[in-house]
């Protein structure tokens, strides 16, 4: 393919450098579908001098204090709030999400993970106890492991590989990490920080590339003893597979078929909004997206005309247009799965209340050939159906009618995910009875993404092993010793 000269081309970042690569993957603008950056393609090669860097920066970056590291970590993000706009615009551009989100979602939450880590680091404590009787006391102390790979995905890049890149560093690792090839951009943009925010050069590697070549090179590295991966559970599957040999540490925070419980006593003035929401924002494609929703036969009919009417009124365009809500979705592929999903539920017999196929999508002349798909309202799918048993992770929800508390619960828990779910209902005994017994690893009642970064976040079953969070990171990039003094 031709490329012009206008094209950005990015670079590894190893040992405090920008290192070029020897091939290049072409990266696309989803929102014209045109190629607009290059990004290295980078192998076993330049995973093995990152991983080298890291090794070699360890001792003199675990040996600072948490205080010291916490310093560095408030500068880092003070220096990406200062260029918040510029990340914010090519994140949208990367990634097609809107600008709006981009701005308001993304890069605020990067600056706040450094932040929260950078403080959450200050307050940790060991235990202690006595043995009086022995003459004994028992204390434990806790050591960063040492290299960190930690593999990130396309749909939130930058919130996402901080999430990882700021606890591990904070616990005093040093880190190799892997954007998604697909959003680069602002990664390569954050390493261009580092030095200014007084990182040493080594605590953070940067190597792009595909999961197939980059990513598995990183996971099978034998000087790399733990893996945060946050993606989809077949790329965690043999995640799993190739660290066995190494017997690695693996953090997995996989897929959702998040379902949202509405029973008939909901405020629907504050549950239609939301689960608008949380079905539609960032195009869908976000893990904890809401993508069936089980609403009470009672308030059945009305709660289905007022999603949809609402669901049209959702402005799909150009991204950098400020009053747009939704996107392009990452990829040509990707649309087209999506895409895919429509098709079969109306195949099954689904009818298709509004978006894709029922609506028509007009787009500005500069987008026509983005990767654009309106808001779709799905109702009548059976709960075996493909478009309620896979993650579909894109503008598309399923509506289904529902009897009874029991009934809802054992279809909720009919998938083989558990990582999120909502609870619409004014009644408190039924709200904590129906959080109880729902397999998810986050349940929000009457809101949705109402987060507190020091608890636990993770999934059941197919959606993960392992939680992030202040304690929860915090014990996942450390080592636990238990000493024992007799005296």
């Amino acid at each position: 393919m031709a490329h012009s000269k206008a094209l950005l081309v990015l670079e590894n970042f190893i040992d405090g450098k920008f290192v070029p690569c020897s091939s290049y993957i072409d990266s696309y603008n989803p929102s014209t579908g045109d190629v607009y950056c290059r990004v290295p393609d980078s192998g076993k090669e330049e995973v093995e001098a990152a991983v080298k860097a890291a090794r070699n920066a360890f001792p003199i970056w675990s040996s600072k204090s948490p205080l010291e590291r916490s310093q560095i970590l408030n500068k880092l993000a003070d220096l990406i709030e200062h260029d918040l706009e510029a990340f914010a615009q090519a994140e949208s551009k990367d990634q097609g999400k809107t600008i709006m989100f981009a701005r308001t979602v993304d890069i605020p939450r990067a600056v706040h993970n450094f932040r929260f880590f950078a403080s959450s680091i200050l307050h940790h404590t060991t235990e202690c106890t006595e043995m009086a009787t022995m003459g004994c006391v028992h204390y434990t102390s806790r050591a960063p492991v040492g290299v960190a790979g930690l593999i990130s995905p396309w749909n939130l890049p930058l919130y996402l590989l901080t999430w990882k890149i700021a606890p591990a560093i904070a616990c005093g690792n040093t880190v190799v990490a892997k954007p998604s090839e697909m959003t680069s951009v602002t990664a390569w943009m954050m390493c261009k920080l580092l030095e200014k925010a007084g990182v040493p050069h080594g605590v953070v590697n940067v190597v792009f590339g595909t999961g197939a070549k980059a990513g598995e090179a990183l996971v099978c590295h034998p000087d790399v003893p733990l893996i945060s991966f946050t993606g989809s559970t077949l790329t965690a599957q043999r995640i799993t597979e190739k660290s066995a040999p190494h017997c690695k540490r693996l953090s997995l925070e996989l897929g959702g078929k998040n379902p949202a419980i509405v029973f008939d006593d909901a405020d629907l003035t504050q549950c239609i909004p939301t689960t608008l929401r949380s079905s539609f924002a960032n195009q869908g494609e976000i893990c904890l997206c809401t993508s069936r929703i089980f609403v009470q036969r009672g308030i059945y009919s009305e709660f289905l005309k007022r999603f949809v009417a609402e669901a049209k009124k959702w402005k799909v365009g150009n991204p950098s247009d400020p009053t747009v809500d939704v996107g392009a979705l990452i990829s040509k592929e990707h649309l087209e799965k999506v895409r895919s999903y429509v098709k079969k539920a109306q195949a099954e017999g689904a009818r298709v209340l509004c978006g894709e196929g029922v609506d028509s999508l007009a787009l500005p002349t500069g987008n026509q050939k983005g990767y654009f798909m309106l808001p779709t309202v799905i109702a009548e799918v059976k709960d075996e159906s493909c478009c309620m048993q896979e993650e579909i992770f894109g503008p598309v929800t399923c509506v289904v009618a529902f009897d009874t508390e029991e009934e809802v619960i054992e279809r909720a828990n009919s998938v083989k995910y558990g990582l999120a779910a909502t609870v619409w209902s004014s009644n408190v005994g039924r709200v904590h009875r129906v959080a109880q017994r729902l397999q998810s690893g986050l349940v929000w009642t009457n809101c949705w993404l109402v987060r507190d970064l020091n608890l636990p976040f993770g999934g059941m079953k197919a959606s993960g092993i392992g939680r992030e969070g202040a304690k929860d990171s915090y014990e996942f990039f450390t080592e636990v010793k238990t000493i024992t003094i007799k005296h």
